[in-house]
């Protein structure tokens, strides 16, 4: 790890971390339940992986109106983003199964969505996980210099109003993971040393790079177009799919940080945070519509995203049985769980949070 990374504070959290974790493992213990996927997720994957490969297949072997084929590539994208937060997620944090070559491969899907499976896990596992929130250090805060996250950036004239735009904006994240953000990634990580586990070859990450983005073209957009589907409606089909999977994959990671409830803290002067690691996750995260069976379902328990934050390696089926017991903990020692009562009113807050962070400083 960098020497220039934060350096969490070791006092204040023992007992309660201590006191949490006995509290979950005895709960798996008890109920003599496993921590990672069961057939739920087994049976959700079936159904993410169809709703993204059948329209797909049948894209390429029916020949129907275009507001049909439209309709196909929006569940494409729907199927997606569903591959991502239940199946791909839960297997590259290794909570998919007790077994590590199927998280291996269920981890893989991340070359189905666009991405590079070393560059998520990265900036995912490594950098967000570890240093939540926290300007310069978690990528999830930036956004270019289009979009205002933290206090800590710096402001634009242009900001007073990405409380409208940034929306539409959201929808090209994974189709930036198609083309640009993998390969600004890899250079950056293998100039810094980072890694998730043992550090591979720089050889061996830009050959698995360059392989995969060049079988998924293939697959996306030359096949379509080999077989007789005009080019035009290939790109705008493509465009479509990635961009309503961008949309809801953007929407749900912005509710659980970037809203006024959670704090954006900094290090001191000696490069310590305040906090532990594991109260630093109550002070900059918030779960969203707990109550609510689909989103639960369909986001893969990212709704209860201090859970996961805190348990990454237990899979998200549990989430909603653990939150009772992490949510208690919390308020027995006195610490903040910040948690909106419907997805409606945590859209709310994030809005209006990017209002006042658009704000000229000053004003604000």
């Amino acid at each position: 790890m960098n020497v220039t990374q934060p350096i969490f504070s070791k006092h204040d959290s023992v007992k309660f971390f201590r006191t949490l974790t006995k509290r979950v493992n005895d709960y798996f213990k008890d109920n003599n339940l496993k921590k990672t996927g069961n057939w739920k997720l087994h049976l959700k994957t079936a159904v993410m992986f169809s709703l993204y490969l059948a329209p797909y297949f049948i894209l390429l072997t029916l020949d129907m109106p275009w507001w049909a084929q439209l309709l196909l590539t929006i569940t494409m994208g729907v199927g997606m983003a569903g591959i991502g937060m239940n199946v791909m997620h839960d297997a590259n944090h290794g909570s998919y199964s007790g077994k590590s070559w199927l998280n291996k491969i269920m981890g893989g899907s991340m070359y189905l969505l666009a991405g590079n499976v070393n560059n998520w896990q990265i900036q995912h596992n490594v950098l967000h996980h570890t240093y939540t929130n926290i300007h310069g250090h978690d990528e999830d805060l930036e956004a270019g210099r289009i979009i205002r996250f933290s206090k800590s950036a710096q402001w634009m004239k242009i900001h007073k109003f990405q409380h409208y735009y940034s929306v539409f904006l959201y929808g090209l994240l994974t189709f930036n993971w198609a083309l640009t953000t993998d390969i600004k990634q890899m250079r950056r990580y293998i100039k810094r040393g980072l890694a998730y586990g043992k550090f591979q070859s720089p050889v061996k990450q830009w050959t698995i790079l360059v392989i995969t983005k060049i079988i998924y073209v293939a697959i996306w957009i030359a096949l379509p177009i080999i077989i007789g589907i005009a080019w035009w409606k290939v790109l705008i089909g493509f465009f479509v799919m990635h961009y309503v999977a961008g949309l809801i994959l953007s929407i749900v990671f912005q509710l659980a940080h970037i809203v006024e409830e959670t704090d954006n803290p900094l290090p001191n002067e000696m490069g310590e945070m305040e906090n532990t690691w594991a109260i630093h996750q109550l002070y900059t995260t918030a779960n969203f519509a707990p109550k609510n069976r689909f989103v639960n379902w369909f986001t893969g328990g990212l709704n209860y995203q201090i859970e996961h934050h805190i348990f990454p390696n237990i899979s998200h089926v549990h989430y909603k049985k653990i939150a009772e017991i992490v949510k208690q903990t919390a308020k027995e020692h006195n610490l903040p769980y910040h948690e909106f009562r419907t997805m409606r009113g945590a859209i709310a807050a994030h809005f209006k949070h990017l209002k006042e962070l658009g704000m000229k400083p000053e004003m604000a």
